[in-house]
């Protein structure tokens, strides 16, 4: 890159008087737009990866008639992990999976995860450490369907579409992307995050 600017800058030297000043005057809206569309396009990514574990939340904490059934909301007794983990029928962790489902314990995580991975990438701080907790989250729920299954523990088909690549691993890489791009700082709180004296001395907290 820096070896091509200079072969434009040397040849405009040569065309033109004022060649540089011109190159760089056209040169330097075309970089502010890429940085601007790019700011906007890790934004949205961000937003609607926030929006996801957001909503989980709270369509499994009130029922709102969605993945949960309404009446079914954690608030009114309903447990977010027993319907999912009890069903597992695959993978390494299958047993371990049923033993979870339901427990207290879990569900708290379970949910805790959700609202505080939502409600940080949402607002565009704690990105990291949203990025670590969801990545975690993101890897027992892939263990738990375990793509790489043609056949569940019963003998029937696991209907899996990929043996690997699924919305999981995209979910990750997509918190992982924000968060080391500090995505939050386009219509985000990240600027303000980032400039608490915690968060200053401790930069994985960004």
């Amino acid at each position: 890159m820096a070896v091509h600017e200079h072969s434009h800058r040397t040849a405009g030297l040569r065309l033109f008087s004022r060649g540089p000043r011109t190159h760089s005057a056209a040169t330097a809206p075309m970089s502010l737009v890429t940085h601007t569309a790019r700011d906007l396009a890790l934004a949205s990514l961000r937003l609607l990866t926030g929006f996801v574990f957001l909503w989980a939340f709270l369509d499994k904490a009130f029922g709102l008639g969605y993945a949960t059934s309404s009446g079914g909301g954690w608030i009114d007794g309903g447990s977010p992990t027993k319907g999912f983990l009890s069903s597992v029928a695959a993978g390494p962790m299958e047993s371990a999976f049923h033993a979870w489902a339901g427990a207290g314990w879990a569900d708290w995580l379970f949910m805790l995860g959700l609202l505080g991975i939502g409600a940080a990438v949402t607002a565009g701080a704690a990105l990291r450490p949203a990025a670590l907790a969801g990545t975690a989250m993101m890897a027992l729920m892939w263990l738990a369907e375990w793509p790489p299954a043609r056949q569940l523990s019963d003998g029937s088909p696991s209907m899996s579409t990929n043996p690997f690549a699924e919305y999981h691993e995209i979910y990750a890489v997509a918190l992982i992307a924000v968060a080391a791009a500090g995505a939050g700082t386009t219509w985000g709180l990240g600027r303000l995050w980032a400039r608490l004296p915690v968060v200053r001395d401790h930069t994985w907290l960004r």
